[in-house]
């Protein structure tokens, strides 16, 4: 099974369907309710259910999604000499991974359930058009934020690697991981834990107008970890979501996180975001906020929310 423990909960949709293709005689049988095995569509609605919490039993590589909604409704259609049943599912889950697959399952079982009460009147049944038609959440909806055509600083506050005492994780992680979003790094700089020093280069950098700055390092509670006392300030606004974000995704990871004073907020029209210094840590955090952090550029130009 894939590694999902770095994705993000997010509301996940489905809609799926499927046909079962019978006679119009057949039809009239559904309306009439005159089946030899009883009602067709809450046995198949309910079959439908069965189906969906079973998926991750039937699929290798499904996980078990917690399916916090399911409806399925059926349409019979009248088509001259033939007739159908259209199954449509909905299904709704708040989690990591998305839930087409369980609504997909929910309508095909359902399909084969009405299959299996008609058969005893209807030996031209046929299952067709299985499908999802349209699902929400997860990597659909984190295309519409783009760090393309945005620009970014990263500031490494670290006075042992200012000193060349050793080697700078963090700050590379956070341009790797900015450059797969399509970022443009205008400057990457590594200084000391020094509150003059990280303000100074903020300050330029925003006078520059660049969009977006990444600090790390300085967000713990040892004498020189300074970046927050630098960078707050010099906020105007103080995003808390950002920053609790952040937290709340890295303590489902490791305790040590409540330790993190990790912060962001905008001045001007630049989003400062000061993230933890070591590797885990960085990496993490911009796993928490990302790609839903580029949505600032647009509010900060007075855009919608």
């Amino acid at each position: 099974m894939n590694n999902i423990t770095h994705k993000n909960a997010s509301l996940r949709t489905a809609r799926a369907v499927a046909e079962v293709h019978c006679s119009a005689t057949t039809l009239d049988s559904v309306r009439e309710s005159k089946l030899p095995k009883g009602n067709l569509y809450d046995v198949a609605r309910a079959a439908g259910f069965l189906g969906a919490k079973a998926t991750p039993s039937l699929i290798p590589h499904c996980h078990p999604v917690p399916i916090e909604h399911l409806a399925i409704d059926f349409e019979p259609i009248q088509e001259k000499e033939r007739g159908k049943i259209i199954i449509r599912v909905y299904a709704q889950s708040v989690y990591k991974t998305g839930i087409e697959i369980e609504a997909i399952t929910a309508a095909t079982i359902a399909a084969l359930t009405i299959f299996d009460l008609l058969k005893p009147v209807d030996t031209t049944l046929e299952i067709s058009g299985i499908k999802c038609v349209e699902k929400t959440g997860g990597k659909s909806d984190r295309k519409k934020y783009s760090g393309a055509n945005h620009t970014a600083a990263i500031l490494v506050c670290s006075d042992s690697a200012s000193q060349g005492k050793r080697e700078d994780n963090s700050g590379k992680i956070i341009q790797a991981e900015l450059e797969r979003y399509q970022m443009s790094i205008v400057e990457y700089k590594i200084i000391p834990d020094e509150i003059n020093e990280i303000q100074d280069n903020i300050k330029k950098w925003v006078a520059e107008g660049v969009e977006y700055i990444f600090t790390t390092g300085g967000t713990g509670l040892s004498p020189r970890d300074q970046a927050v006392e630098a960078v707050t300030p010099l906020l105007e606004k103080v995003a808390d979501g950002i920053g609790e974000k952040m937290r709340q995704y890295g303590n489902e990871r490791t305790p040590l996180s409540m330790f993190s004073r990790s912060l962001a907020g905008s001045i001007g029209k630049t989003l400062v975001v000061c993230l933890p210094g070591s590797s885990g840590g960085a990496r993490e955090s911009l796993e928490a906020i990302l790609p839903a952090l580029f949505h600032a550029h647009k509010m900060l130009r007075g855009g919608g929310h």
